[in-house]
């Protein structure tokens, strides 16, 4: 293919301007939206696998009718001793409600003085060198702690009526803002004390095991060791978080399906047949001498303008609109409009494998729908076509 074929090419666009416009314009909206969603799908798994890689392996829970009750602590120091276990802690913590938000607050606590069993708190008390009464909040606690003029302190009530203050000494930032949005750390000792929960007991008891292999078997054992409760590992947990997920992915595909059927409508209309005027077009340029694989060569170019350039704007416009402008409107549909959700960035993700799937279903199936008529035209009589 030569320039001049190219110049052909355009020059047939510009004398259809406002039919091509609309195709460009109207397949760069469809790329443009089934692209967004997929990245913003991607950006999100990947948030997710960052707060799954900071969770313990494994979380053991007592139940009783099926609802979670406070633990023996002292059962750490048995499950400390089976084999494969590296470490076991206590914790503590709980939800609690803030009723004029009308919202839930994770409320963990740790022992500032010793190691605990995630990573980042233990980053954190080093760098901050907390006290007793003081705690750290998530970026999302934070803005609802000022919304209602708690900017140094909060109280906490426990059951019983009594006030419980701490003061803020920082905000949580951890490596992914879906792990610590909710979040307030507060020492166990204060922790104890607004949920009332004496020093024997812990809300639950978390595993660490070095050999990711050795999961299964230690999860069995404990099992096995303690029946009133569940065993709860990552691989639970992840398999929790892509139901979630999948649930809210579905909400997307509802807007796919009016976009893949506006797509296969215009498509349709494309391969039906083709004007008159452009049949005519056609006929002349095989009575000037064209061949049909010229004129073929012609149609394609043409087709390949529209929907190639459609498809470049759409993607590139996506890739703008998720992770520069953090995907307004859209983004909220995954992420809900709880008052709580986490303020965080769209980690930026290009999947090679959702763009080219993209191409080859819009950008064949165009080409198709333009070569198929154009074809057809070509071989009719041009005399016959003129008439």
């Amino acid at each position: 293919m030569n320039l001049a074929m190219v110049d052909f090419a355009l020059a047939q666009l510009r004398r259809r301007i406002w039919k091509s416009l609309a195709l460009f314009f109207v397949f760069s909206l469809l790329v443009w939206l089934v692209t967004s969603i997929f990245f913003i799908a991607a950006s999100i798994k990947k948030e997710l696998l960052l707060t799954l890689e900071a969770l313990p392996q494994i979380y053991v829970q007592k139940t009783i009718a099926g609802r979670l009750e406070p633990i023996p602590a002292k059962r750490v120091e048995q499950i400390e001793r089976i084999a494969g276990v590296e470490a076991a802690y206590p914790r503590v913590w709980g939800y609690y409600y803030f009723t004029p938000a009308g919202v839930n607050f994770s409320v963990v606590g740790i022992d500032f003085e010793d190691v605990s069993y995630k990573e980042n708190f233990d980053d954190l008390i080093a760098n901050l060198d907390l006290e007793d009464d003081e705690m750290v909040v998530g970026e999302g606690v934070k803005r609802i702690l000022q919304k209602y003029y708690y900017k140094d302190f909060f109280n906490f009530i426990t059951p019983k009526g009594e006030f419980v203050p701490i003061r803020l000494a920082g905000v949580f930032e951890a490596s992914s803002a879906l792990e610590s949005s909710d979040t307030i750390l507060v020492h166990i000792s204060k922790a104890r004390e607004i949920f009332l929960l004496p020093s024997d007991l812990a809300t639950d008891i978390v595993v660490r095991v070095p050999n990711p292999k050795e999961l299964p078997v230690v999860a069995k054992k404990i099992q096995e060791l303690y029946p009133d409760v569940r065993v709860i590992t990552k691989e639970d947990i992840k398999a929790s978080y892509q139901n979630i997920f999948d649930y809210k992915a579905g909400l997307f595909l509802a807007l796919l399906i009016g976009a893949f059927l506006a797509f296969f409508i215009l498509v349709f209309e494309k391969a039906s047949g083709m004007e008159r005027s452009q049949i005519k077009e056609i006929a002349i340029l095989k009575a000037l001498g064209w061949r049909i694989s010229d004129i073929l060569r012609l149609k394609f170019l043409e087709a390949l303008l529209v929907i190639g350039g459609s498809f470049l704007v759409g993607t590139i416009g996506a890739y703008f609109y998720v992770f520069v402008l953090q995907a307004p409107l859209l983004l909220d549909i995954f992420q809900g409009f709880s008052v709580l959700k986490p303020r965080f960035e769209l980690i930026p993700v290009w999947d090679w494998g959702v763009v080219s799937s993209i191409f080859f279903i819009a950008v064949p199936l165009y080409l198709a729908a333009v070569i198929i008529p154009s074809w057809r035209a070509s071989v009719i009589d041009p005399e016959e076509a003129l008439r």
